[in-house]
């Protein structure tokens, strides 16, 4: 199987500092557990302990909450690597005692829920842990291996199937069709029931189909309540979790000068176009599709997303729109830098910043993302 440098690896050694946690955090099946072994293959063997939170014997073995116990433990390693360390109870407590105690001690501990893994470390590792992402491959780690024409040989497969990394190793559009569908049931449905006590998982998945034929549209959030015969509560508590589990994400609307700016609203993005595909069962080619645009859109906002976080770009996101129908697809707010952005697959004619926007923010930059242009901003 073809192993993919990972986009994470520089920041990854940056972060990593004796006596501080580094969580890694993601959607299942992404690569971290593969990511942090390939990593932690340079130490020395005798130096590391590497312990996997699904695992009893594993999570025996940090039970006791003792100096002693970890002294006992760590005696002789610099790198500790607890795997789905969300699974083990009052893991925030035991962290914290093991990088206080411990001199010099490395830790890496990864997790596929935002919502457990923060629940459980949150307070206890205040001021002694950094946080990074992984997400399922991006077109700045597939670049390491292959050449342009590659490149755009296999845009329309990531449009269609997404980055998730074992992916690669099936030849065919149905092998690759059945293992997003075993994906999204085995593994990300799985998770998302285990949080928070959610039971009903048809209106979940009614909600995320629904979310899934709205990409790049606003999304009312009392709307899709009276369409699923659920409360508006009940909406954004599903769709937070949704959000914490790594299935979809949020972009609020931009808003600083105009009382015609719409920002009550939001719209809502897939990590992964192939999951959102699975969803709505469309694995069809381009040339068959209606949804070409949505499928352009959902892909390099998820790019984009994982590029910001690979970088440590750190700035906000947004939409635009007026109710007079201006609007724009992306906007990004860095420091006092202000960049627009409007997504097009096919260029046939170079549009202009609406009108308001120019008004409004004059110093803003403006650029249309296109087949022809889309690997610069996305880091390919």
């Amino acid at each position: 199987m073809v192993i993919y440098p990972r986009g994470i690896r520089s920041v990854f050694e940056k972060k990593l500092r004796p006596n501080k946690v580094l969580m890694l955090i993601g959607p299942r099946r992404v690569g971290k557990t593969a990511f942090i072994r390939t990593y932690i293959s340079q130490w020395k063997s005798e130096e590391t302990l590497i312990l996997n939170g699904d695992d009893v014997t594993d999570a025996a073995l940090v039970k006791e909450r003792s100096v002693a116990n970890y002294t006992r433990l760590l005696a002789g390693k610099k790198l500790l690597f607890i795997d789905e360390a969300q699974h083990i109870p009052d893991i925030g407590m035991i962290l914290k005692l093991i990088v206080d105690t411990i001199e010099g001690i490395h830790v890496i501990a990864t997790g596929s829920s935002a919502f457990d893994l923060h629940q459980q470390v949150g307070e206890p590792l205040v001021g002694r842990k950094n946080t990074l992402y992984l997400f399922p491959l991006a077109q700045m780690e597939f670049k390491e291996l292959e050449d342009y024409k590659t490149t755009l040989e296999k845009r329309e497969e990531r449009l269609i199937f997404g980055g998730y990394p074992e992916l690669i190793q099936y030849p065919t559009w149905k092998d690759k069709e059945d293992y997003l569908y075993q994906i999204m049931n085995d593994y990300l449905l799985k998770d998302i029931l285990m949080v928070d006590g959610i039971k009903n998982s048809e209106k979940l998945y009614s909600l995320l189909r629904l979310i899934a034929f709205q990409v790049g549209k606003e999304v009312s959030l009392e709307e899709l309540g009276r369409q699923l015969s659920m409360s508006k509560n009940t909406v954004e508590r599903y769709l937070d979790m949704l959000s914490k589990v790594f299935v979809v994400y949020r972009i609020g609307g931009f808003s600083k000068n105009l009382r015609k700016e719409i920002v009550k609203n939001s719209r809502w993005y897939f990590y992964d176009n192939g999951v959102r595909n699975a969803l709505i069962q469309n694995f069809n080619r381009l040339n068959l599709r209606t949804d070409v645009g949505e499928l352009w859109e959902n892909y390099l906002a998820a790019e984009r997303l994982k590029f910001q976080s690979y970088t440590q770009m750190h700035c906000n996101n947004y939409f635009w729109r007026t109710y007079d129908q201006q609007e724009l697809d992306w906007v990004e707010e860095e420091g006092d830098q202000l960049r627009s952005y409007e997504f097009k697959y096919s260029l046939n004619k170079t549009p202009k910043a609406p009108a308001a926007w120019s008004k409004a923010y004059p110093d803003a930059s403006f650029e249309v993302v296109h087949s022809g242009n889309y690997l610069d901003w996305i880091g390919g």
